[in-house]
């Protein structure tokens, strides 16, 4: 591998390649609200890891990656030489935006001859094809001949089944949005301080159902408890029209199964137990359901929350409080000496670390 480059919509620097090299680009949606398509102009893309998994090295003339999505691929620059077109565009949307950079061979004789190389614009069954095909590689980063060592995710029994459905609302005559009718607002204390204090009325456990209630939507501080070292099955239920896309912060997990339709127990007979692949984000397709499975193995209290800004900031969020009764430095480092305490936690003192 010659060098790691990085493709951000906009750019359009040339990005200089040497014959027969092979290249790394990461490839990240940082954007707010859309999902993008990115192709390069007469080459392949080999996907090699999905935020920090290895997946099979699986060949594809363009990709897409949805909000806070990373992808690492191979190209290999195995054309004449002249300037390949890199083509970002939207996905989903009424309207298509595009832009481009551009790969420069060191013997380019200028532009490439031919048309940019299109790309999907609204199909779904098409984008969902494609993400069924990302698996995990399980011979690569653990312990041979045994892949993933001892751990099999497929073979572990779930404890808990989580279901989260997204629901947009108005609320007090303004826009908002939720998750299982639930449209979280800010405390006036951090939850983690207000939980590690054992500040009162800051927030309560239960706020928010662990399943859908398909009634209308109001404004509460969320909170949803779950058990240390528990192995749940969360399911994300998208009734809407437009993509969804969810990360959950303080654990990775493992994709499990993704349709479209509504989601019942009959769903688990399609997932994929043996080599879905490990992330930290995940999309939820329109009129659709995206299964996971995640070990709760990380104590805290963990947002969960879209990753589309405006809903997220507008409610569809909420806090997963992972608690264990054991006070062990082993589950969890106290706060440090020096964190800055403020809302109802000002004043106190910190315990040494």
């Amino acid at each position: 591998m010659a060098c790691s480059s990085t493709v951000a919509a906009g750019t359009a620097t040339p990005s200089p390649s040497s014959p027969g090299m092979t290249y790394r680009f990461r490839i990240t949606n940082v954007g707010l609200a859309t999902s993008l398509n990115i192709r390069f102009q007469g080459h392949a893309m080999k996907l090699v890891e999905v935020e920090g998994s290895h997946t099979m090295q699986t060949a594809y003339s363009s990709l897409d990656v949805h909000l806070g999505q990373s992808y690492s691929v191979l190209l290999t620059a195995d054309q004449p030489g002249f300037d390949y077109s890199i083509v970002v565009s939207t996905r989903f949307t009424t309207k298509i935006i595009t832009t481009t950079a551009v790969l420069h061979y060191t013997n380019s004789a200028g532009k490439a001859p031919g048309p940019l190389p299109g790309g999907p614009t609204t199909q779904i069954d098409w984008s969902l094809n494609q993400a069924r095909s990302i698996r995990w590689n399980l011979t690569a980063s653990g312990p041979r001949p045994n892949p993933q060592g001892s751990y099999h995710y497929g073979q572990v029994p779930t404890t808990k089944t989580i279901r989260l459905a997204n629901s947009a609302a108005t609320i007090n005559g303004k826009q908002r949005y939720a998750v299982n009718s639930v449209s979280h607002v800010n405390a006036d204390t951090p939850l983690k301080i207000a939980d590690y204090y054992k500040i009162p009325g800051v927030f309560t456990v239960g706020t928010i159902s662990d399943s859908p209630t398909y009634g209308g939507a109001y404004l509460r501080t969320s909170v949803m408890g779950a058990d240390y070292r528990g192995y749940v099955e969360i399911v994300f239920e998208n009734s809407e029209n437009e993509v969804q896309s969810w990360h959950i912060d303080g654990y990775a997990f493992w994709v499990v199964g993704m349709n479209g339709g509504k989601w019942s127990p009959a769903s688990r007979q399609i997932y994929n137990l043996r080599d879905g692949v490990s992330r930290y984000t995940v999309q939820v397709y329109p009129n659709a359901w995206t299964a996971i499975y995640m070990p709760l193995d990380n104590v805290g209290m963990w947002n969960v929350r879209s990753e589309t800004w405006a809903r997220q900031y507008l409610g569809q969020q909420f806090y997963l409080r992972v608690w264990t009764p054991s006070t062990s430095w082993r589950d969890e480092f106290p706060i440090p000496k020096n964190a800055l305490l403020c809302g109802r936690a000002a004043g106190r003192r910190t315990r040494p670390f």
